[in-house]
């Protein structure tokens, strides 16, 4: 950004600051002032105070004579200036733009005037703290450049500015010259012992570990106001503030800059760089630390304090196909060069062993690389020149730091199905169709493994279903099914949720469901699909007689009871495709949460419903 843009914007900011300030000031302590007038763009409700402010935001900016686009909590995505004002959607519109600027062959007596720049705006974060009177409230702004660019991030913030009402504080910062408070620069706290910490937070969330964070802090703060809290990391009073529920963008845009400025560290969950596109409804999970020390040992223990380097790998492969065998191949030779202890079931040793010795070797490599360039470019320079017998294992008897499963979620399930130590997490590579489950595509599949060995990565739990019959106990990660032994039979099922009768069915079979198995037969089935985070369990009969039977989705707390009602018709119990059991035809039953939890590798936390997009929808991958 230019010094005259850099100027102009940093004028604008301040007279809003003002504006807001002086006008807001009539209603601070009113309990009147919060009165819940709609729900905001961002989906929470809007308090009188709130629209006050944000008109004098919008009334500055409208003013201007040139365009800018504003995200702002309560009004959405605008384009305003010149005395006019639009609303828009801020993706699309920087498409827009982006696609005028590199078409040549555009009539540019067509094209609109351009905005200049890029406004988030919070008005007043700390809306309750306001109402009464409360010492920490205020508003938050952030400036970017409007580029040649298709989006615009975090990473593009280049002024923040925030102020403090109640005390008049003001902190600003300017992309690479710094960050003040009240003109001065600021001091960190060098903090690194959790016993002697003050943090701030809102620190519920079921995927992290934070109760294994909370117990260790001295101090916790809540203030009610991210934008100030974030801002007491670079000040120094706080050392360090999480929030696990998820920030809005416009909350720590401004903020984000300002730590970064100070010298503080600021990431996701995961020590993630944040780079989230400038949207209203963004959300981010945010760790902010006075110190790089420190914010290792928050991120280290919030991810279950394991993501240590890894020493033993243990290797499970789906064996029907070449590209799977090599690409297993390649994995060994890379493990070896990095000094790791390897261990691999039984069958895929046999089969590396035959294709070692494959008289067409060449052949299969070569109709690899027409078929699928991907795998082609992993597993070039691939040698076979070894015994893998000497890695061979039986998968019950692995003892390693992770399991990499080579294939679809068939591949995972069944190489967890098959480890004694439920503790050993799981990193799946899609080789498979859909991969639902698996953390790694094929193609730079390597690069991250090699990454994932010196401990960049973190661990997510998945809870799996008990099912007790007889005397046996048995465990599935996604689903349980019961279905007729005879084909094209329907059986009786009498439906029990701790102890209340839910249904009696009339049906093919039925399908107890975990989130994790939402997204594979429960979904084909016609059962939701579940975020893995919710504690649920799904009940979905299939092809019910009946026209008003639907799903269920209870709580994971709950005790499900199945019994079959009909004498002489027994039934097959199957959990996640790799395990049967038979059902006479008067048994029981009982499904409840399993005490041991399954785990994941990952390097991304953003998998999950970008996953349902890619792969379970009309335009992701073919089921």
């Amino acid at each position: 950004m230019k010094s005259e843009d850099i100027d102009l914007c940093r004028n604008i900011s301040l007279k809003i600051i003002e504006r807001v300030g002086e006008k807001i000031n009539e209603y601070v302590g009113n309990p009147q002032a919060g009165e819940i007038v709609k729900i905001g763009a961002d989906g929470t409700p809007t308090a009188y105070i709130d629209l006050i402010a944000e008109n004098e935001v919008i009334d500055e900016l409208i003013d201007m004579d040139f365009y800018s686009l504003l995200i702002s909590e309560e009004i959405g995505e605008l384009k305003l200036g010149k005395g006019s004002i639009e609303y828009i959607d801020v993706s699309e519109e920087l498409k827009r733009i982006y696609k005028e600027n590199n078409n040549p062959s555009e009539d540019k007596s067509k094209i609109k005037e351009k905005p200049k720049f890029i406004f988030l705006v919070d008005p007043l974060d700390g809306t309750n703290n306001a109402i009464k009177n409360i010492s920490a409230y205020g508003i938050s702004i952030a400036v970017a450049e409007i580029k040649n660019s298709e989006k615009i991030t975090l990473e593009d913030i280049e002024l923040g500015f925030i102020k403090n009402y109640a005390n008049g504080h003001f902190y600003q910062a300017i992309k690479g010259k710094g960050a003040l408070l009240n003109g001065k620069k600021m001091t960190l706290s060098t903090a690194t012992d959790f016993k002697n910490l003050s943090i701030g937070g809102f620190l519920y969330n079921r995927k992290y570990d934070t109760y294994n964070l909370i117990r260790k802090i001295r101090r916790i703060r809540i203030l009610g106001s991210v934008v100030l809290e974030l801002a007491y990391v670079a000040n120094g009073k706080y050392d360090a503030f999480l929030d696990m529920r998820g920030s809005r963008i416009i909350d720590i845009a401004a903020s984000k800059l300002i730590v970064e400025e100070s010298g503080a560290i600021i990431t996701d969950g995961n020590g993630n760089t944040l780079k989230n596109d400038l949207r209203i409804h963004e959300r981010t999970i945010v760790i902010a630390s006075s110190n790089e020390e420190l914010h290792k040992k928050i991120i280290k223990t919030i991810n279950y304090n394991k993501s240590n380097d890894i020493e033993k790998v243990g290797i499970v492969s789906r064996l029907d196909r070449y590209e799977a065998i090599l690409f297993g191949a390649k994995l060994i030779q890379i493990l070896e060069e990095e000094g790791i202890d390897i261990s691999i079931e039984d069958s895929l040793a046999k089969k590396l062993e035959d294709i070692r010795d494959h008289e067409n070797l060449d052949e299969i490599i070569a109709n690899i690389s027409k078929s699928n360039k991907d795998i082609a470019c992993e597993i070039e320079g691939v040698n076979l020149n070894r015994d893998y017998n000497k890695y061979s294992k039986n998968i019950h008897d692995f003892d390693t730091d992770i399991l990499i499963t080579l294939g679809g979620d068939g591949t995972l399930l069944r190489g967890q199905s098959k480890l004694s130590n439920n503790e050993i997490p799981i990193l799946g590579v899609n080789l498979g169709t859909v991969g639902f489950l698996t953390g790694l595509d094929v193609k730079h599949a390597f690069e991250s493994i090699i990454s994932i060995l010196k401990g960049e990565y973190y661990k997510e739990k998945r809870s799996q279903l008990k099912v007790f019959h007889d005397k046996e106990i048995f465990t599935a990660l996604n689903e349980v099914v019961i279905m007729t032994e005879s084909p094209a039979k329907m059986l009786n099922l009498e439906i029990h949720v701790d102890g209340e009768i839910l249904e009696e069915v009339r049906a093919d079979g039925l399908i107890i469901s975990t989130p994790s198995g939402s997204t594979a037969y429960s979904m084909s089935a016609g059962g939701p699909i579940v975020d893995p985070k919710v504690g649920a369990f799904i009940i979905i009969p299939i092809c019910p007689y009946k026209l008003g039977i639907r799903p269920f989705v209870v709580s994971d707390t709950s005790e499900i009871t199945v019994k079959l009602l009909k004498k002489g018709k027994k039934a097959v119990l199957v959990m996640d495709g790799q395990v049967s059991e038979e059902i006479g035809d008067t048994d029981e039953l009982r499904f409840v949460k399993s005490e041991n939890d399954v785990y994941f590798v990952r390097v991304d936390d953003s998998y999950f419903y970008k996953n349902v997009k890619e792969k379970l929808t009309d335009t992701g991958a073919d089921l």
